[in-house]
């Protein structure tokens, strides 16, 4: 379909990407027009990354070429080795997956492999302070550059990865991965405002979202994948969710409260949190007198704004934030939370919100993935029992269904919500009586969250009590038996039945903030 006074920058043309024992794409062929935002969808494994991943010189097609559009109309074939030979033709991405340096600092990282030079030809560090410092007031998020990357929240680390971008000379194609998976909703307007500029100056940008309602507001032209193949596309202007959902897994999905018709004052307390604290550097709270309890086979969902606390509060739950204070009892008794492992023990376990510094290792197939933080239970005399590690792995893989084709394939080679998936099977090896979730519907299409919250749904009826943190306001209500809101590192509100509605959500959000 050709856009109307909209001409193609870019032809990816029948692409095919086969690794060992699964084909990702399949003949898939992809048109990108020239200050449009071009927006492709499909379920987890669909082949999206793939595709952008090809496109920007990440991987090799297995069969396909890529054209390029030149100045009078035609179109040369291009073959990009590698990102850096992509940057040379002027295409960028924004990779689902940050790639960032954390021992360096912001501008260091904005401006890698696109340094600028004195007249003495070393660094010319103060243009990049200084360039660096523009770009991050524009994306409105005036963090002082010579801050180290890694010492910043995984939201602000998603801006950097954005800015990196944005300082391209040559810029002609953005591809943007779920870009706004770690942001919140005032920081994507502010993403909105920058794309819009962008097309405007004649930029093309490629974009992948699960959050559709994001699709429908700022796409201009979509096309659906599927099993790696191509589905179908469209104008965005003449369709709705329904079409989207529809293409993407053949039915209409929502998020239909889940009414469990239990009395919960019957209920006994699986966990009781009182009175946590935790201080910030320089002065002032992350978290300041949190307390609530948690139920036997209680789904509690944790909402609020970015900064709220909702991270740092898991982590004083699982150890990782020793300076914190107050107490955490588990079934009536006093928690002497000292480490991960204690509380692995203690029969906590925690999906962090980063799946791929904090979930998963990357150098291990998916079987040890699986079995990392139960191997205790696989293990005699020092030894891991191979057999009864596979077989607890196997029947973990179907129970929650990932779909893989071998267990022994290195864990890259699932797609993004099968990792998840992973992440999530890895906790409930442990047989976990807590388990704490952080975002586990990051970067996840409508399919997978489905199968996730029939996950979430299942073991909770079988008794496990869950802790769930989201920063989509459908999941949170559709999820959860009873939500409690943080904002700046207070309790602002806990809601129950029928007062969990957006409105009381979000007005409990910004307590305490200038609206």
């Amino acid at each position: 379909m050709q856009v109307q006074n909209a001409p193609i920058c870019l032809k990816a043309e029948h692409i095919t990407k086969i690794y060992p024992g699964i084909k990702a794409l399949d003949d898939v062929s992809f048109n990108v027009y020239q200050g449009k935002v071009n927006v492709l969808v499909g379920e987890n494994g669909a082949g999206k990354s793939t595709l952008m991943k090809i496109i920007a010189g990440i991987e090799q097609p297995t069969d396909g070429t890529i054209k390029l559009a030149r100045d009078d109309g035609s179109f040369e074939e291009i073959k990009v080795k590698n990102t850096l030979e992509a940057k040379q033709k002027g295409i960028g991405i924004i990779n689902q997956e940050l790639s960032l340096f954390p021992n360096l600092n912001v501008y260091q990282n904005i401006f890698m492999n696109q340094e600028k030079l004195t007249k003495q030809h070393t660094l010319d560090d103060a243009e990049h302070a200084k360039e660096a410092d523009e770009i991050l007031k524009k994306l409105r998020h005036p963090i002082p550059v010579d801050t180290l990357v890694g010492t910043l929240r995984i939201g602000q680390q998603q801006i950097i990865e954005i800015a990196k971008n944005l300082v391209m000379d040559n810029l002609k194609i953005l591809i943007m991965d779920e870009p706004t998976s770690s942001l919140s909703k005032e920081e994507v307007d502010v993403l909105f405002g920058v794309m819009r500029e962008l097309t405007h100056h004649g930029i093309s940008i490629i974009y992948i979202s699960h959050r559709l309602e994001e699709i429908m507001e700022i796409g201009d032209y979509i096309e659906v994948l599927r099993d790696g193949k191509y589905v179908a596309d469209a104008s965005v202007k003449d369709i709705n969710l329904k079409w989207i959902i529809r293409s993407m897994v053949g039915t209409d999905m929502g998020y239909a409260r889940w009414d469990r018709g239990i009395d919960w004052s019957k209920q006994p307390v699986v966990m009781e949190v009182k009175h946590i604290s935790l201080p910030k550097p320089g002065g002032g709270y992350l978290l300041n007198d949190v307390s609530f309890v948690l139920k036997k086979s209680e789904i509690l969902g944790i909402y609020g704004l970015m900064g709220a606390g909702r991270t740092e509060l898991f982590e004083c739950i699982m150890g990782l934030r020793p300076e914190h204070t107050g107490q955490i009892f588990i079934d009536g008794q006093l928690d002497n939370v000292k480490d991960v492992s204690t509380q692995i023990q203690n029969g906590i376990v925690l999906v962090p919100e980063d799946r791929q510094s904090m979930g998963l290792v990357q150098c291990l197939d998916i079987e040890r993935n699986f079995a990392l933080s139960s191997l205790r239970n696989y293990t005699k005399h020092g030894v891991i029992d191979e057999k009864t590690e596979d077989e607890a792995t196997e029947r973990q893989i179907k129970d929650i269904q990932v779909k893989v084709a071998d267990k022994h394939l290195p864990i890259f080679s699932l797609s993004g919500g099968n990792q998840q998936k992973v992440v999530i099977g890895k906790g409930l090896l442990t047989h976990p009586k807590i388990f704490l979730l952080d975002e586990p519907t990051r970067g996840i299409d409508v399919g997978a969250k489905a199968e996730i919250f029939e996950i979430i749904r299942r073991y909770a009826s079988k008794g496990l009590s869950i802790i769930v943190i989201s920063s989509e306001l459908k999941e949170i209500m559709a999820i959860s038996d009873r939500v409690v809101v943080l904002s700046k590192g207070i309790k602002a509100a806990e809601l129950v039945g029928d007062e969990i509605t957006e409105e009381n959500l979000v007005l409990a959000s910004y307590k305490g903030h200038t609206v």
